[in-house]
C-alpha cells in the first residue's frame, strides 16, 4: 500500500516536471531560451517548445509592429523661430537575440533616440522646410534614428512629423504674406484676362471694320439679349455706324450733281428760241454826208433848234 502511494506520488512529481518544461510561443512572439544565465543561439519560433525545467529560463519577444509617440519637442530652427514639433515612430524587432541581449529596455532606448533626433532636425531645418518639405525631414529623421537601433536588432519602418506649432505672432504674419500673395495672383490673373479680351476685341473689331453688316448683326443679338429681360426698358438710340452704312449704300452727291448737270445741257439747248439779228449800223464815216451835224451820232442834240446869231455868214 505504501508503495503504490510512493509511486504515484514519483508519477505526478514527474508530471508537473514535464508540464513546467512546456512553453507555448504565440504567433506575433519569439522566445529566447537562457540555459543557466547563457542566452542560446536558436531562436525559438511560435507553437509548443519544451524546456528543461529549472535549468532554463524562456524570455519571449514580441515582433509586431511598435507605434511609439515622440512627445513634444521644443527647439529654434536654423532661421531662429521658436517651434514645437511632435512625431511619431514606427519600428520592429528584427533580430530578437540582439533585442534581448544588447540593450535592456529597447522601448525607452528607441524613445530616446527619437527625442534627441528631431531636436537635431529641428535645429538644422528652417521654418519652411518644416512645413513644406516634410517628406525630406522625415527620410532624414528616420536614417538618424534607425542608425542606433540597427546595432540592437531594431527596424524603423518610418518616422513621421505629426504637428508644428508655431507663435501667434509668426501665424499673424504668415497669414498676411499668403493674402497678399493671393491677391498679386488675382491681380495677375485679372490683368492677363484683360489683355486677352482686348486682343479679342482688336480681332473682333479688325474683322467688324471690313464687313460693316457684321457691326450691324451684333448690335440686334445685343438688342435681342437685353430684351430678353421683360423687366427692363430698351432704349435703342441710332448708332453712327448705320449712318456711315448708309451712307455707303446710297449714290455719291457729286455724281449726282454731275449726272443732272450733263442731262439738263442738251434740254437747255433745245428750249432756247432764236433771237431777231440786231441790224449793224455803217461806219461813223460814211454817214457824215448824210446827216446833219447835230444828228450824228455821238454829237448832242438840244429841242431847241439853233438860233441865226451863232451862225457864221458864208
Amino acid at each position: 500500500m505504501a508503495t503504490s502511494i510512493v509511486l504515484v506520488v514519483l508519477a505526478v512529481l514527474a508530471l508537473w516536471v514535464v508540464l513546467s518544461g512546456v512553453r507555448i510561443v504565440n504567433q506575433v512572439e519569439r522566445g529566447i531560451v537562457f540555459r543557466f544565465g547563457q542566452a542560446q543561439k536558436q531562436v525559438r519560433q511560435p507553437g509548443l517548445n519544451v524546456i528543461i525545467p529549472f535549468v532554463d529560463r524562456m524570455k519571449k519577444m514580441n515582433v509586431q509592429i511598435v507605434t511609439m509617440p515622440v512627445p513634444t519637442q521644443e527647439g529654434i530652427t536654423r532661421d531662429n523661430v521658436s517651434v514645437r514639433v511632435d512625431a511619431v515612430v514606427y519600428f520592429r524587432v528584427q533580430d530578437p537575440l540582439r533585442a534581448a541581449i544588447e540593450v535592456q529596455n529597447y522601448l525607452f532606448a528607441v524613445e530616446q533616440v527619437a527625442q534627441t533626433s528631431l531636436r537635431s532636425i529641428i535645429g538644422k531645418s528652417e521654418m519652411d522646410d518644416l512645413l513644406s518639405n516634410r517628406e525630406e525631414l522625415n527620410k532624414g529623421l528616420a536614417l538618424v534614428i534607425d542608425s542606433p537601433a540597427l546595432g540592437w536588432g531594431i527596424h524603423i519602418d518610418r518616422v513621421e512629423i505629426k504637428d508644428v506649432q508655431l507663435p501667434e505672432t509668426m501665424k499673424r504674419s504668415m497669414s498676411r504674406q499668403a493674402e497678399a500673395e493671393r491677391e498679386r495672383r488675382a491681380r495677375v490673373i485679372t490683368a492677363d484676362g484683360e489683355l486677352q479680351a482686348a486682343q479679342k476685341l482688336a480681332d473682333a473689331s479688325t474683322i467688324m471694320s471690313g464687313q460693316p453688316a457684321a457691326l450691324q448683326l451684333r448690335l440686334l443679338q445685343t438688342v435681342v439679349e437685353v430684351a430678353a429681360e421683360k423687366t427692363s426698358t430698351l432704349v435703342m438710340p441710332v448708332p453712327v455706324e448705320l449712318l456711315r452704312f448708309f451712307d455707303r449704300v446710297a449714290p455719291d452727291k457729286e455724281a449726282v450733281r454731275e449726272a443732272s448737270a450733263r442731262a439738263r445741257v442738251p434740254e437747255q439747248a433745245s428750249v432756247t428760241r432764236e433771237e431777231p439779228a440786231t441790224p449793224s449800223l455803217p461806219p461813223l464815216d460814211d454817214l457824215r454826208g448824210v446827216l446833219p451835224p447835230q444828228t450824228a451820232p455821238g454829237a448832242a442834240t438840244s429841242a431847241t433848234p439853233p438860233s441865226d446869231a451863232g451862225r457864221t455868214p458864208q
